[in-house]
């Protein structure tokens, strides 16, 4: 059920007439007056509704403008629309949401845009965000208080080590979330990552413009500063509740009272004395005496008793962490006796931002161990230095990837004990293993490094959190491409002494050349997001979606090795002497898969592949276009068995131009070549590829491809008037493409 609020944004159950938190008289919503199937704003398709908040409803919608992709609409529609209130509304959302745009976080929603819309006479303001697909853990907390299950300590101190980093990041750009709870934090289904949604701005904003407009003074100004107070009873700390002062620890705060409602599955209200703001969750659970204590002290009443920074309480919980980004560390044997977590996989289909139905998908039980087990395996498993006991949220074998690239380095057999590094007494604080994936917090600088060290690996850290690129995956990368430059120090693990400073600013400057390459390559959001996590299942997935369209995978591959071939052209497959497949199982391979992935959409959207097809009467056709240094286009004209073809391409040296026939098991006509022109008769009917790479040079180039009829060498009769004859198939036709089986990768086709 919708939840109704007032005006100064405090949650009341549905079917409330007053306010239980301060009496003010709710009014009853209004009639929904915006429909799945409507667009607003030419380009917004509205799916769903997917709940209704503080400041209005919230939407799923598909952006028209991006093919199709899922967005979420957040509204707001003023009680009173004056003029005057409608200005003001306007002008404080465009600064909420300037603070919102810079806000650039791989555990964030981007947002994408304010949109000011009228609908019905009414005016609107909506704001346009990037969808999150997962579950709230309000709605896993809630399946698993229906099967009778609890959230552990464990996997809540990875809930911390995971959403602590994103909070250091907003304190640090001056912003406050304010209302933190198990309903804005989402479960991202994609790498189990949490991802905070619903900054209590907006809401505070909302509030301030409904104060206003219910006062019924048109022309009285909108405050300022706020007038109203916002936060979640309970979660809140009372300083906030009270007088409206937020600061970092307010959020920490905010985050103990989440836990504790996660680990009780009880309200704040039920742990706590609301005269006193005094806590007694000990009566409901039972928690080791450092995690307790932690908890005790995020939640004093007596704000310099807290934690005042993120930071500070990350190194409360790690206090025994690695302090430099350390390579892969070595397995140890496992433990004789292990422990059993449950933990819970939301459905793919579960809804977000504002969703109500949980899934009822039942939650999986994964035995924790203390040893590295191979990718091979099926689950990943724990090294010394990290949480022994962290609860392992199992999915589909599709869900898990294939992360065989992050362990082939520096992997090692139980028995081999070269470097091996001892785990400190207590590894319950420490961190969860590197190779898990899905953006585990990174271990701030160490501080016995000098400070200028720790300044440069905090700026490393930055810039690779504003990319998005996960955290296992740039360790693992970067170790490989260090070992590679440095072979006798393959396997080995860089301490913080001063005497591997210098192999220290070696690892560094490969680190940021990666980055660096990463960022001049242009990949999207998407498929920066997803290193470490490709794997052959999505090639073939790309395979089936290109032969759709007629096209093969050479082509989407000589596509893709141009881009890889001129961004990363010191990481290429031949100059680390590996076959195409070997190359691919490698980390830096999973580069190779991100432009792949790029491409494919490319293609899906028709920026990337064009259908040439004859004028009536013609027989042939011309294109161009422009291509950057690594860009390339295919084409692809449907021709007929026995026609003569000839093709021609004009342009800048340095241009490739591959001919592939329709079915893969026919050798390409050109492949990769440096030749401008082929012709030939044409031994198939079906789709013809044509594909243009541009090499280290921009390319303006042209296309011809003619295809006419053969001659037929014996004159046949001419037709009479009551005749008519039969005409050869022509290119103005459009054949059938021919199925292709998936073609065998050599290492000719390495990039």
């Amino acid at each position: 059920m919708n939840s109704l609020y007032c005006s100064k944004g405090h949650e009341n159950p549905a079917g409330s007439h007053f306010c239980l938190h301060c009496g003010e008289k709710l009014s009853i919503p209004v009639v929904q007056t915006i429909q799945p199937g409507q667009k607003l704003g030419d380009r917004y398709v509205i799916v769903r509704q997917l709940g209704q908040g503080g400041f209005g409803r919230t939407y799923l919608a598909q952006d028209s403008n991006r093919f199709n992709e899922l967005c979420v609409l957040k509204e707001f529609c003023p009680q009173v629309q004056t003029a005057y209130v409608l200005q003001k509304a306007e002008e404080l959302f465009e600064r909420e949401a300037g603070v919102l745009y810079k806000l650039q976080h791989p555990q964030i929603p981007k947002f994408r845009e304010l949109l000011r819309l009228n609908i019905a006479g009414k005016a609107y303001l909506f704001l346009v965000q990037d969808y999150v697909e997962g579950q709230t853990y309000r709605n896993i907390l809630t399946i698993r208080r229906q099967q009778g299950l609890q959230f552990s300590e464990a996997e809540m101190r990875q809930l911390m080590l995971q959403i602590l980093p994103v909070l250091d990041y907003i304190h640090s750009q001056g912003v406050i979330h304010r209302d933190i709870s198990p309903d804005n934090l989402i479960l991202r289904n994609s790498d189990q990552q949490p991802v905070l949604i619903d900054f209590g701005g907006v809401k505070q904003i909302v509030a301030q413009v409904n104060q206003a407009a219910t006062t019924h003074q048109p022309h009285a100004p909108v405050p300022a500063t706020p007038a109203t107070l916002l936060g979640k009873i309970g979660y809140a700390p009372h300083e906030q509740m009270q007088q409206g002062l937020v600061y970092p620890h307010s959020d920490l705060y905010a985050l103990a009272a989440t836990v504790l409602v996660l680990l009780t599955g009880k309200e704040p209200q039920a742990l706590m004395d609301m005269r006193t703001f005094s806590w007694h969750w000990r009566r409901e659970i039972n928690l080791s005496p450092s995690f307790a204590a932690i908890l005790d002290r995020m939640l004093s009443q007596l704000p310099q008793e807290r934690y005042q920074t993120a930071r500070e309480l990350l190194q409360a919980l790690t206090p025994a962490a690695p302090t430099y980004y350390p390579p892969t560390p070595p397995p140890v044997p496992p433990q004789p006796n292990t422990s059993a977590t449950v933990a819970v996989s939301p459905s793919a289909g579960g809804e977000t931002q504002g969703a109500q139905t949980p899934s009822p998908r039942v939650p999986q039980v994964a035995a924790t161990q203390s040893a590295r087990i191979s990718p091979q395996q099926g689950f990943w498993g724990m090294t010394p230095g990290k949480i022994a006991l962290v609860a392992l949220l199992l999915t589909t074998a599709g869900g898990l990837g294939l992360w065989g690239a992050n362990a082939l380095l520096g992997s090692r057999s139980p028995g081999d004990n070269t470097n091996q590094v001892s785990p400190p007494p207590d590894t319950s604080t420490n961190q969860p293993d590197d190779n898990q994936g899905g953006n585990t917090v990174e271990p701030p600088p160490s501080p016995q490094l000098s400070p200028a060290e720790q300044a440069r690996k905090q700026k490393i850290r930055q810039r690779r959190q504003q990319l998005g690129v996960d955290y296992n995956y740039y360790v693992d990368t970067v170790n490989q491409l260090f070992w590679q430059k440095n072979p006798s120090l393959n396997g080995r693990r860089l301490s913080d002494r001063p005497e591997d400073a210098d192999l220290r600013i070696e690892w560094d400057k490969v680190g940021t050349g990666l980055l660096d390459k990463i960022e001049e390559s242009n990949l999207s959001a998407s498929a920066r997001s997803k290193l470490g996590s490709y794997n052959s299942a999505d090639r073939e997935r790309w395979q089936q979606t290109v032969n759709k369209l007629n096209l093969s995978t050479r082509a989407l591959y000589d596509l893709t090795d141009g881009k890889y071939a001129v961004s990363f052209s010191d990481y290429s497959a031949r100059k680390i002497n590996l076959s195409f497949e070997q190359f691919l199982n490698k980390p830096i391979g999973q580069i190779w898969y991100a432009i792949a992935d790029d491409k494919v959409k490319a293609i899906q959207s028709g920026t990337a592949l064009e259908r040439v097809v004859f004028d009536s009467g013609a027989t042939g056709k011309q294109v161009s276009g422009s291509l950057k240094p690594g860009e390339g286009k295919a084409y692809i004209a449907g021709l007929a068995q026995g026609q003569n073809m000839t093709v021609n391409l004009s342009g800048k040296s340095g241009t490739l131009l591959s001919i592939y026939p329709p079915s893969s098991q026919l050798p390409a006509l050109l492949a990769d070549s440096t030749e401008k022109s082929w012709s030939g008769k044409l031994q198939s009917k079906g789709f013809y590829e044509f594909v243009v790479v541009a090499t280290s040079q921009p390319v303006d180039y042209k296309l011809s491809i003619n295809a006419e009829d053969v001659v037929p060498q014996e004159p046949t009769p001419e037709p009479t008037a009551t005749e008519t004859p039969t005409p050869e198939p022509t290119a103005t036709e459009t054949p059938t493409a021919t199925p292709e089986p998936t073609p065998t990768p050599t290492v000719e086709e390495t990039p």
